[in-house]
């Protein structure tokens, strides 16, 4: 996220599978990484933006064909824009309209925490 207050803006990117799906970046922890780790390279491949992370917010799981998928997410302070090569459609929105363009649930419930956690530390 950047921004403060109500100009707080939550970046979201295109779904690979479907382009025209929001969603957060996301991706597989790769060996000797952490969750937090591999979050904020993920978030630089498809975001491509650099971040400092303020805390984790929440995990979700789904189902991907037959494999139970469990992603761990983290709200991160953007800090800069860097060079990525992926091709995802990148956009930062507010809190209200990021919820209105994420795919699913689970993903507006974490825009609602989000926003929530960052009303507490104002």
């Amino acid at each position: 996220m950047r921004g403060q207050g109500a100009a707080a803006e939550v970046l979201l990117v295109s779904a690979k599978k479907d382009p025209r799906q929001w969603i957060f970046p996301k991706g597989h922890v790769e060996p000797g990484e952490s969750a937090a780790e591999a979050a904020l390279r993920e978030l630089r491949e498809e975001g491509g933006v650099a971040g400092r992370i303020i805390r984790p917010i929440g995990v979700s799981t789904y189902e991907s064909g037959r494999i139970t998928v469990k992603v761990s997410y983290f709200l991160v302070r953007y800090s800069r824009a860097v060079l990525t090569t992926e091709t995802r459609r990148r956009r930062w929105r507010t809190f209200s309209k990021a919820r209105d363009l994420v795919a699913f649930d689970d993903a507006r419930a974490l825009v609602d925490k989000a926003e929530r956690l960052l009303r507490k530390r104002a």
